[in-house]
């Protein structure tokens, strides 16, 4: 292999490897980085012996360097000494009886260009964290019960519409400060609207709302919303950026999974129907084994929930080789989406922070090492197997005979990508997190934080009973880490502001009595999300204005308290769903199946790659795990390699510009145009109706005058033309004006 070709298959491989690595988080270093130094670099260089003048065992040493100069330079892999040795580039060879893997190569090449971040725990030789859990651990305060709590009472009794609003209302009194005033209604329709379903309020529902004058009139447009088919689109969407969704494996040639979209249907599904999030757990985790039990109706259903663990990211060139790392990323994806809890970190040694155990983790290995994935394809075996039939075992046993029969060569019956039972057996820890070199054999059991409870049935893979200990109502973290996440969701932030860890490098609740009366309700009424959602729109506390008084913006400018309503960019889908049903061009149906080519092989230097265009919602829009669709990734969509528990929103040139002159605007713009032409004759109503469906308000005076002006101007500049195409161009020009503003990105 040429150093070139070294280094093409280097830049697929580094999107092999989740999670980002920063300074704050040391994961990657310690899951990754640290042993390969250990075991490839440290006999030689490290505290007993230093060949070469060269330490590298601490950071520092690192770039200091020895006799040849400075091992790594921070954030320039190719200007790293390290990176040239280990490539055996030239005569410089290291290690010099032997060559790191690719996969290797590509993790110290992605670390140094990251800045090569070395937690100073391992910098000072500090202990690695072991033994048995101290009492004081198990005081943490996401490890207590989840208890109910009952709502404080509050000097302005009047304010609180319900019990959310007095843990609101209180903090906000305790420190003399007044919450903001109401939203006006129209602001509170398009919020509402934008939240619960993820696209604009229509005028006729604008107007709906405005003239209706009972009581209960806000709660009318919640339940519509929350009977839309459209929910489950949106709030599918937020489940879909926590569990890593794509519809490809992720390794080096980057397969695609023509079934994949079955699980994102699912989760849809499941969201429209108010499935209880108990279940919810238990039918990804265990649907395979759920639906053997029963009832027959169900059992498809069941199956394709387990695309949750087949959707685990797949490795390097040959995936099998690498299947540990598929299920760490199962294991990593478990704990921060249903417990906010970093279990990954415990590979190679205990958890340093929080209280999750080497023998935990090994634990867990063994539930999933006793499970069947089903396998997309790869560059070394491109043909896909153990994809799980969407009926019974008996009837396709009836149906495979019928097709031999028939000699029918079109497949007798739907698969799903999921996961299914394999044999169960008690994994042996990973020495250093390293699978060829095998240590004691762990019981397959629960974290011993939260009970230890070894497997009842040993003869199954112990799915089943992970799925009951995650769900069960007295586990303490799944409650909270769930409506936490829908509280983010309707708030920007949530209660705990680090959604996918409630571990001690987490930021701690800023209303802990709040989150667990919301924990409380959430199992009280079923687990049933919808309630959950309901609750929170409901109250005084979501429908306030983004604007409060000067003491008031001033003693919490980050609206820790939530005494007003955070204004917030639409999130990527959002944005292009939104221009997409303004300019009336929104296909509402749902998505199925990606036209992905068939029989076709891929490979690191030539890896499957595709844009699919539609006019469906963008959650439809096939999502490539190592190179993302250029509208989700410009507007900060969801990282695909790893849980996305929160989008990180940025403001950039490339997005005006694209708002400026890219096709899919002006695209949409023109079919805006040609909708309010439609509509009506009339410039004035024209531009009324343009304001409305765009920006859910009329045009002020001021701004009728400015349109009427624009169109005037555009159209003596298109003379030359005829007068309906200027007419047409002038209107899309205005059309593309509204779009692009601000008010139409943001949501108040």
């Amino acid at each position: 292999m040429t150093i070139k070709s070294l280094h093409v298959g280097i830049l697929f491989l580094l999107a092999s490897f989740p999670g980002t690595v920063c300074a704050q988080d040391d994961a990657f270093f310690e899951n990754q980085v640290r042993p390969l130094l250990v075991k490839h670099c440290q006999n030689c260089h490290g505290p007993k012996k230093q060949s070469g003048g060269l330490r590298l065992d601490s950071r520092e040493a690192a770039i200091r360097g020895g006799d040849r100069g400075p091992a790594l330079v921070s954030g320039q892999a190719d200007k790293s000494l390290l990176i040239q040795a280990i490539s055996h580039k030239d005569d410089l060879r290291m290690p010099p009886k032997s060559k790191l893997s690719g996969s290797d190569v590509a993790v110290l090449t992605k670390w140094i260009a990251a800045g090569a971040p070395w937690p100073k725990e391992a910098n000072q030789g500090a202990a690695i964290r072991t033994g048995p859990i101290s009492s004081e651990e198990r005081k943490f305060w996401s490890l207590q019960p989840v208890k109910p709590v009952a709502p404080p009472k509050v000097n302005d009794a009047a304010w609180s519409r319900n019990d959310i609003d007095r843990f609101i209302l209180q903090r906000l009194e305790e420190k003399q400060l007044k919450p903001a005033p109401d939203a006006d209604r129209r602001t509170l329709i398009r919020r509402v609207t934008f939240d619960l379903i993820g696209l604009p309020p229509t005028p006729e529902e604008v107007e709906a709302f405005l003239a209706d004058k009972s009581p209960n009139a806000f709660a009318k447009v919640a339940d519509r919303l929350l009977a839309s088919e459209h929910y489950g689109e949106r709030w599918g969407r937020h489940w879909l950026d926590v569990v890593r969704y794509a519809d490809t494996a992720g390794e080096t040639a980057d397969y695609p999974v023509p079934q994949a979209y079955r699980y994102r249907n699912w989760v849809i599904d499941a969201f429209n129907a108010d499935k209880p999030y108990n279940d919810f757990i238990r039918e990804q985790l265990a649907g395979d084994i759920l639906a053997a039990k029963g009832p027959p109706e169900k059992y498809a259903e069941r199956i394709t929930g387990t695309g949750f663990i087949a959707i685990s990211r797949r490795f390097g060139f040959d995936p099998e080789n690498y299947f540990h790392l598929t299920i760490q990323d199962t294991i990593d994806t478990v704990g921060q989406t249903f417990l906010g809890l970093s279990l990954g970190c415990a590979r190679c040694h205990d958890n340093k922070f929080d209280p999750v155990l080497r023998g935990d983790y090994y634990a867990l290995y063994g539930i999933f090492d006793s499970t069947r994935y089903s396998i997309p394809g790869s560059e070394s075996k491109s043909q896909p197997a153990d994809f799980v039939p969407l009926v019974s075992p008996e009837e396709a046993k009836r149906l495979k005979a019928e097709a031999d029969k028939a000699k029918s060569k079109a497949p007798p019956f739907e698969v799903a990508y999921g996961a299914f039972e394999g044999k169960p057996h008690n994994a042996r820890m990973h020495k250093r997190g390293e699978p060829r070199d095998l240590g004691d054999e762990i019981p397959r059991r629960w974290l011993e934080v939260l009970g230890g409870t070894p497997l009842e049935n040993p003869a199954e893979s112990g799915r089943l009973e992970l799925a009951g200990w995650i769900a069960s109502k007295d586990n303490p973290l799944t409650a909270r880490v769930m409506v936490n996440r829908i509280w983010q969701h309707h708030f920007g932030a949530g209660l705990v502001a680090t959604p996918n860890d409630f571990g001690t490098r987490g930021q701690r609740p800023t209303h802990p009595e709040l989150l667990d009366f919301l924990a409380a309700k959430f199992i009280a009424d079923g687990w049933s999300i919808k309630a959950m959602h309901r609750l929170i729109v409901l109250s005084h506390a979501y429908q306030t204005s983004s604007k409060g008084d000067a003491a008031l913006e001033k003693a919490d400018p980050t609206n820790a308290l939530c005494g007003r309503y955070p204004i917030r960019r639409l999130d990527a889908e959002a944005i292009r769903d939104a221009m997409l049903a303004v300019a009336g061009a929104l296909d509402r149906s749902p998505g199925g199946a990606h036209p992905f080519p068939t029989g076709k092989g891929y490979s690191q230097h030539n890896p499957f790659s595709a844009v699919y265009e539609t006019k469906r919602r963008s959650v439809y829009l096939m999502t490539q795990r190592i190179k993302r669709h250029p509208f989700l990734a410009l507007f900060d969509g969801a990282d695909t390699n790893a849980s996305t528990p929160q989008r990180i929103l940025t403001t950039v040139p490339t997005q005006a510009l694209f708002l400026m002159n890219d096709p899919f605007v002006h695209e949409q713009a023109a079919a805006f145009a040609g909708r309010i032409l439609a509509l009506s004759k009339d410039e004035r109503d024209r531009i009324r109706l343009a304001y409305e469906l765009a920006l859910t308000r009329p045009p002020l005076e001021l701004e009728y005058e400015e349109v009427s002006r624009f169109l005037k101007t555009y159209r003596e500049r298109r003379k030359s033309l005829t007068v309906e195409i200027a007419e047409r161009e002038s209107w899309a020009a205005f059309t593309r004006t509204l779009l692009a503003r601000n008010e139409f990105l943001f949501v108040q």
